[in-house]
C-alpha cells in the first residue's frame, strides 16, 4: 500500500517527465498583457533624398486599398517570403518578463532563403535557416539542424507562410484601419470556427503587408500574449548579417523519423481544423514507463496528447495553467492521459474524455 505522500511525489514526477518530453517534442520550443502604449516603429526602406518626409506623409494618409481577409493575407505571405527585412519585436504575457527577439530573413542573389530567430534576452538562443535546414543553438545543448522549412518562434510559422491552411479551423474578419506604433495598419479577427480554441487580433501594416501586432485573447476577451513589432528594417539587399554565415560550419541536418509501434487508441474529439501531425512511443528514462504520444495541429495551435499505463496514479485530475498553456492529466480506467496546449481548461477535458480503443465506435 503506497502512502498518499508517496502518490503525490509520483504523480509530481510524472508531470515534470511529461512536460519535459512536450518541450522535446516541438522539435524547438517557440523561445504577450502589454499596454497599448506602443513604441515607435522605425520602418526604414531604401529612397532616394528628393522623396523625403513629403512622400511619407503622403503615404501614410492615403486612402489604403480594399483587400479581402484572405488577400491582405496573401500579402503577409508573400512579404515573408520575398523581402529581405530585419524586425525586432517583443513577446508579452500578463504579469511576466517582456521577452525581446530580433528576425532576420533575406533572398539571396542565387534564390536561397535564409532566416534568422535571434532570443535577446539571458544567455540567447539563435536558430538559423536556409531554404529547408534549421540549426538550433541555445546554451548547455549540443547545436543541432533539423529539416524545416520555417523558424519555430513565438509567431506561427503557417500564419506567416501559409495563412490559407488556417481557413478550416478559424474565420478571418477585417475590422478596419488603425494605427499601430505610428503606423497605418489593417486589423484583422482570427476567430474559432467552434469555441474551442483561443482567438486572435491581427494587425498587419497597410503599405508592406507586414505583421505589426498579434494578441491572443481567450473566449472572454481577456489578453493572453502579444507580440509587438517595435522595429522594421526593410533592404533592397540582404541585411549584412547573412554575409557572415558559412553554410559548412552548420551542424548536419539530422531527419526526425522517429520509430514508433502502432498506437491502440485513438482521439475521437478535436478541435474544427486540427489534424494529427505527428505520433511517438518512448520511454521515460526515470521510470521505464512506456509513453505513446500523439501531437495534433491546425496550424496556430499544437496540442499534444500523452497515455501511459496508470501506476500510482491518484484518483483525482491534475489541472495546471501556466500561461497561455493548458496541462491536464488524469486517470481513465487503466490508463494514464496527458493533454498539453494553448487551449481552453474545457477543451483539454473534452480532448482526454474522447479518448478510445482503436476501432471503436463513438
Amino acid at each position: 500500500m503506497f502512502s498518499t505522500i508517496y502518490l503525490i511525489k509520483r504523480t509530481v514526477e510524472t508531470v515534470r517527465l511529461l512536460f519535459v518530453l512536450f518541450i522535446t517534442a516541438l522539435s524547438t520550443a517557440a523561445i504577450a498583457q502589454q499596454s497599448d502604449t506602443e513604441q515607435a516603429v522605425s520602418t526604414e526602406t531604401e529612397s532616394t533624398p528628393e522623396q523625403g518626409a513629403d512622400a511619407q506623409d503622403e503615404q501614410q494618409n492615403a486612402l489604403p486599398a480594399v483587400y479581402s481577409p484572405d488577400e491582405w493575407l496573401v500579402r503577409l505571405a508573400q512579404a515573408n517570403r520575398h523581402r529581405n527585412f530585419e524586425v525586432s519585436y517583443v513577446l508579452t504575457r500578463p504579469g511576466q518578463e517582456v521577452i525581446p527577439y530580433l528576425w532576420r530573413h533575406a533572398v539571396l542573389d542565387d534564390g536561397t532563403e535564409v532566416e534568422q530567430l535571434n532570443l535577446q534576452n539571458g544567455p540567447g538562443q539563435e536558430m538559423i535557416r536556409i531554404d529547408n535546414i534549421v540549426s538550433v543553438f541555445e546554451p548547455d545543448v549540443q547545436p543541432y539542424s533539423i529539416y524545416a522549412t520555417a523558424i519555430a518562434g513565438p509567431v506561427p510559422a503557417d500564419l506567416l507562410y501559409k495563412p490559407s491552411k488556417l481557413s478550416e479551423g478559424y474565420q478571418f474578419i477585417t475590422i478596419g484601419r488603425t494605427r499601430v506604433s505610428g503606423r497605418a495598419a489593417q486589423q484583422i479577427r482570427i476567430v474559432s470556427r467552434d469555441n474551442n480554441r483561443y482567438n486572435y487580433q491581427l494587425w498587419l501594416d497597410e503599405e508592406t503587408g507586414m505583421l505589426l501586432k498579434l494578441n491572443m485573447v481567450d473566449l472572454q476577451g481577456t489578453l493572453l500574449e502579444q507580440v509587438q513589432v517595435t522595429g522594421v528594417n526593410l533592404t533592397e539587399t540582404p541585411p549584412p548579417y547573412f554575409n557572415k554565415i558559412n553554410p559548412e560550419a552548420l551542424p548536419m541536418a539530422v531527419a526526425m523519423t522517429p520509430q514508433s509501434r502502432r498506437h491502440e487508441w485513438d482521439v475521437r474529439f478535436l478541435p474544427l481544423g486540427m489534424h494529427e501531425v505527428k505520433r511517438e512511443t518512448r520511454r521515460l528514462a526515470l521510470t521505464g514507463q512506456v509513453v505513446e504520444y500523439k501531437l495534433f495541429s491546425d496550424g496556430l495551435v499544437d496540442v499534444s496528447v500523452y497515455v501511459q499505463p496508470a501506476q500510482d496514479s491518484l484518483d483525482s485530475d491534475v489541472l495546471l495553467r501556466n500561461s497561455t498553456n493548458t496541462f491536464l492529466s488524469l486517470t481513465n480506467g487503466q490508463v494514464q492521459i496527458t493533454v498539453i496546449g494553448k487551449i481552453p481548461p474545457a477543451t483539454a477535458y473534452e480532448i482526454a474524455h474522447s479518448l478510445s480503443a482503436s476501432g471503436a465506435n463513438g
